[in-house]
């Protein structure tokens, strides 16, 4: 994968750098904002890493603007200090599939970029999941509600496309984060719960039947049968 690099400092970025090209990706290095905006725009890459404070453009305006130019096809991560729920936030506001925080161990970086590029690779075949009037067209990508066309990020469609795989059946958080994040139940984190809400908004939240429904103690199905 060709992947761009977005970070000010030299020793990480050379750190993550060499570690993709040990991996077999072809990574892409800019030290500033702008510089990675305008490579970003320019290139055809497979994924995205940004620090969040950059020279010039910060990592948030970066990743704005690189969505409203390009779209969600292409997934990418924040890599950053600042690791605060408001920082998370911000992120994932404006386009970001996922947020890692600096301390960071390489291994676990290359994990998730991976997870996240997995799910663009498309299908041979057209190929639909349907639910009630929600509808996803895996080939195109496509989420579609009563019609209705439904812009979610990277990691939103696939953990999307995981419930409806698994429509009508009890799926728990520890086999979402495995299947969805590639990460083990030890890591605190409440990031599925997270997406979940985040998903309610867009899916279930203006549209009726609601579809993703919380089973207590168990986790979440995503079903056109009513479980009151």
């Amino acid at each position: 994968m060709q992947i761009l690099i977005v970070e000010d400092e030299p020793g990480v970025a050379s750190f993550v750098a060499r570690g993709l090209t040990e991996a077999g990706h072809q990574p892409d290095i800019a030290a500033t904002g702008e510089v990675g905006l305008d490579k970003a725009l320019a290139g055809s890459h497979d994924a995205l890493i940004l620090d969040l404070v950059l020279p010039g453009i910060t990592g948030l305006e970066v990743c704005r603007r690189y969505r409203e130019e390009k779209g969600f096809d292409t997934p990418i991560l924040m890599l950053t200090a600042l690791g605060s729920t408001e920082d998370i936030v911000a992120g994932l506001q404006v386009g970001a599939d996922d947020y890692l925080v600096k301390p960071f161990k390489f291994k676990e970086l290359l994990a998730r970029i991976e997870a996240l590029s997995r799910g663009r690779v498309r299908q041979e075949n057209p190929e639909k999941l349907i639910a009630a009037d929600l509808e996803i067209d895996l080939y195109r990508r496509i989420v579609r509600r009563a019609g209705q066309q439904i812009r979610l990020t990277a990691r939103e469609y696939d953990l999307l496309v995981y419930l409806l795989k698994n429509k009508d059946r009890v799926v728990s958080r520890e086999t979402i984060l495995a299947a969805v994040w590639n990460m083990d139940w030890d890591v605190e984190t409440n990031v599925v719960d997270v997406y979940i809400n985040y998903l309610r908004n867009k899916i279930d939240k203006p549209f009726e039947p609601r579809l993703i429904q919380t089973m207590i103690g168990m986790g979440y199905i995503l079903t056109e049968e009513s479980m009151a």
